[in-house]
Protein backbone atom coordinates (compact mmCIF):
# COMPACT_ATOMS: atom_id res chain seq x y z
CA UNK A 1 0.00 0.00 0.00
CA UNK A 2 1.49 3.58 -0.92
CA UNK A 3 2.27 5.80 2.45
CA UNK A 4 -1.23 7.69 1.68
CA UNK A 5 -3.21 5.04 1.91
CA UNK A 6 -3.71 4.49 5.40
CA UNK A 7 -7.41 3.09 7.20
CA UNK A 8 -9.62 6.08 7.34
CA UNK A 9 -9.38 6.78 3.53
CA UNK A 10 -8.26 3.27 2.20
CA UNK A 11 -10.77 1.87 0.38
CA UNK A 12 -9.08 -1.13 -0.72
CA UNK A 13 -9.89 -2.89 3.08
CA UNK A 14 -13.60 -3.75 4.79
CA UNK A 15 -14.02 -2.19 8.05
CA UNK A 16 -17.07 -3.60 9.60
CA UNK A 17 -18.57 -1.89 12.73
CA UNK A 18 -19.73 -5.21 14.50
CA UNK A 19 -17.09 -7.08 16.74
CA UNK A 20 -16.37 -10.26 16.08
CA UNK A 21 -17.71 -12.29 19.01
CA UNK A 22 -21.32 -11.60 18.10
CA UNK A 23 -21.06 -12.92 14.31
CA UNK A 24 -22.99 -15.78 13.00
CA UNK A 25 -19.83 -17.51 12.68
CA UNK A 26 -18.85 -18.08 15.80
CA UNK A 27 -22.12 -19.65 16.66
CA UNK A 28 -22.10 -21.90 13.94
CA UNK A 29 -18.66 -23.56 14.88
CA UNK A 30 -18.94 -27.50 14.93
CA UNK A 31 -22.09 -27.43 12.32
CA UNK A 32 -20.21 -28.78 9.83
CA UNK A 33 -22.13 -26.74 6.64
CA UNK A 34 -22.31 -23.65 8.56
CA UNK A 35 -26.09 -23.13 7.37
CA UNK A 36 -25.52 -23.83 3.38
CA UNK A 37 -26.47 -27.17 3.24
CA UNK A 38 -24.62 -30.39 2.17
CA UNK A 39 -26.44 -30.97 -0.72
CA UNK A 40 -26.78 -27.05 -2.72
CA UNK A 41 -23.50 -25.95 -1.39
CA UNK A 42 -22.18 -22.74 -0.98
CA UNK A 43 -20.44 -21.53 -4.01
CA UNK A 44 -19.27 -18.56 -5.42
CA UNK A 45 -21.78 -16.86 -8.01
CA UNK A 46 -24.13 -19.87 -8.93
CA UNK A 47 -26.76 -17.77 -10.94
CA UNK A 48 -24.28 -15.30 -12.78
CA UNK A 49 -22.84 -12.46 -11.74
CA UNK A 50 -25.11 -9.09 -11.87
CA UNK A 51 -27.35 -9.07 -14.25
CA UNK A 52 -26.05 -12.11 -16.20
CA UNK A 53 -29.30 -14.19 -17.30
CA UNK A 54 -31.55 -11.56 -17.94
CA UNK A 55 -32.85 -13.19 -21.33
CA UNK A 56 -32.25 -16.97 -20.35
CA UNK A 57 -32.15 -18.39 -16.62
CA UNK A 58 -33.42 -15.00 -15.15
CA UNK A 59 -36.01 -14.18 -17.78
CA UNK A 60 -39.04 -14.51 -15.50
CA UNK A 61 -37.58 -12.00 -12.89
CA UNK A 62 -36.97 -9.32 -15.66
CA UNK A 63 -40.36 -9.83 -17.29
CA UNK A 64 -41.90 -9.26 -14.17
CA UNK A 65 -39.90 -6.35 -12.52
CA UNK A 66 -38.48 -5.14 -15.12
CA UNK A 67 -40.63 -4.44 -18.35
CA UNK A 68 -39.16 -3.35 -21.53
CA UNK A 69 -35.84 -3.60 -20.07
CA UNK A 70 -34.25 -5.14 -23.85
CA UNK A 71 -34.77 -4.08 -27.00
CA UNK A 72 -35.04 -0.35 -28.70
CA UNK A 73 -37.51 1.84 -29.29
CA UNK A 74 -37.89 4.60 -31.85
CA UNK A 75 -35.67 6.22 -34.24
CA UNK A 76 -31.50 6.87 -33.83
CA UNK A 77 -30.24 10.50 -33.75
CA UNK A 78 -26.62 10.86 -34.12
CA UNK A 79 -25.90 14.11 -32.89
CA UNK A 80 -29.01 15.29 -31.21
CA UNK A 81 -29.03 18.85 -30.42
CA UNK A 82 -30.99 20.18 -27.61
CA UNK A 83 -30.31 23.73 -28.19
CA UNK A 84 -32.79 24.30 -31.12
CA UNK A 85 -36.16 22.44 -29.22
CA UNK A 86 -35.29 24.59 -26.01
CA UNK A 87 -38.23 26.61 -25.56
CA UNK A 88 -39.23 27.75 -22.34
CA UNK A 89 -42.74 28.67 -22.02
CA UNK A 90 -44.87 31.66 -19.34
CA UNK A 91 -48.54 31.32 -19.31
CA UNK A 92 -50.22 34.74 -19.22
CA UNK A 93 -51.95 34.47 -15.62
CA UNK A 94 -48.16 34.62 -14.24
CA UNK A 95 -47.31 37.27 -16.95
CA UNK A 96 -48.25 40.20 -14.21
CA UNK A 97 -45.86 38.45 -12.14
CA UNK A 98 -42.64 39.86 -13.78
CA UNK A 99 -43.76 43.33 -13.05
CA UNK A 100 -42.59 44.94 -10.14
CA UNK A 101 -46.03 45.51 -7.79
CA UNK A 102 -45.03 48.88 -7.07
CA UNK A 103 -45.24 50.04 -10.46
CA UNK A 104 -48.47 48.15 -11.62
CA UNK A 105 -49.97 50.28 -8.75
CA UNK A 106 -48.44 53.43 -10.09
CA UNK A 107 -49.81 52.18 -13.82
CA UNK A 108 -52.83 51.25 -12.65
CA UNK A 109 -54.67 54.40 -13.48
CA UNK A 110 -52.57 55.56 -16.47
CA UNK A 111 -53.69 54.00 -19.68
CA UNK A 112 -51.47 56.33 -21.34
CA UNK A 113 -48.45 54.40 -19.80
CA UNK A 114 -47.72 50.75 -19.76
CA UNK A 115 -45.02 48.64 -18.09
CA UNK A 116 -43.18 46.67 -20.75
CA UNK A 117 -41.71 43.03 -19.94
CA UNK A 118 -38.72 41.00 -21.77
CA UNK A 119 -39.75 37.70 -22.03
CA UNK A 120 -36.44 36.85 -22.70
CA UNK A 121 -34.69 38.46 -20.22
CA UNK A 122 -36.76 37.07 -18.06
CA UNK A 123 -35.78 33.31 -19.18
CA UNK A 124 -38.73 32.39 -21.35
CA UNK A 125 -39.16 32.30 -25.02
CA UNK A 126 -43.16 31.95 -25.84
CA UNK A 127 -46.20 33.24 -23.98
CA UNK A 128 -48.93 31.06 -24.33
CA UNK A 129 -52.65 31.71 -23.61
CA UNK A 130 -53.35 30.18 -20.45
CA UNK A 131 -55.63 32.17 -18.33
CA UNK A 132 -56.90 36.20 -18.14
CA UNK A 133 -55.57 39.54 -18.10
CA UNK A 134 -56.42 42.33 -16.36
CA UNK A 135 -57.71 45.39 -18.22
CA UNK A 136 -54.49 46.99 -17.98
CA UNK A 137 -51.90 47.96 -21.14
CA UNK A 138 -48.88 46.18 -21.39
CA UNK A 139 -45.70 45.95 -23.65
CA UNK A 140 -44.40 42.35 -24.39
CA UNK A 141 -41.18 41.22 -25.65
CA UNK A 142 -40.96 37.69 -26.79
CA UNK A 143 -39.62 35.39 -29.04
CA UNK A 144 -42.90 33.44 -29.66
CA UNK A 145 -46.64 34.42 -29.13
CA UNK A 146 -49.07 31.73 -29.15
CA UNK A 147 -51.92 33.20 -31.38
CA UNK A 148 -54.46 33.11 -28.10
CA UNK A 149 -52.02 34.75 -26.20
CA UNK A 150 -51.51 38.11 -28.68
CA UNK A 151 -55.44 37.83 -28.99
CA UNK A 152 -55.69 38.46 -25.00
CA UNK A 153 -52.83 40.54 -25.16
CA UNK A 154 -54.09 43.30 -27.91
CA UNK A 155 -57.52 42.99 -26.53
CA UNK A 156 -56.22 44.20 -22.62
CA UNK A 157 -54.99 47.26 -24.65
CA UNK A 158 -51.20 45.62 -24.81
CA UNK A 159 -48.90 45.07 -27.51
CA UNK A 160 -46.86 42.41 -28.18
CA UNK A 161 -43.04 42.82 -29.67
CA UNK A 162 -41.37 40.33 -31.31
CA UNK A 163 -37.68 39.86 -30.81
CA UNK A 164 -34.92 37.64 -32.65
Amino acid sequence: NPSWCVPPFCSCQRYSTMPTRFRQTRKKRGHTMMGYGRVGKHRKHPGGRGNAGGQHHHRINFDKYHPGYFGKVGMRNFHLRRNSSFCPTLNLDKLWSLVPEDLRKKLADNKAEAPMVDLTAAGYFKLLGKGSLPKQPIVVKARFFSSLAEKKIKAAGGVCVLTA
